[in-house]
């Protein structure tokens, strides 16, 4: 999850296009220049290295034209030819 919160901050698209799980993967990812990606927590993981699947719970903040915002996630991954990635996530909050 940090890796991926990183490719955002730096906009490297083919680092997260190449953990992204094929089933749900975008055809392409573009970045807005009014989002500024500052800090990650995480909050809760399940999974292990021996496992298939594995759950991050995460708080990541940003500003949107400066005005601070803050986006809560549940992400969902899995092992696919031997590496996580990411197949999709939920906000919690609005469950």
């Amino acid at each position: 999850m940090r890796a991926r919160f990183s490719a955002y901050v730096v906009e490297d698209v083919d680092f997260l296009l190449a953990t992204w799980h094929p089933d749900t993967q975008p055809g392409s990812i573009s970045f807005g220049t009014d989002i500024a990606w500052e800090t990650l927590d995480v909050l809760e993981t399940e999974g292990g290295a021996l496992d298939a699947t594995g759950t991050v719970e995460f708080r990541a903040r940003f500003r949107r034209n400066g005005v601070p915002l803050e986006l809560h996630e549940l992400s969902t991954f899995e092992r696919v030819g031997g590496k996580w990635v990411y197949r999709d996530g939920f906000d919690p909050d609005q469950t």
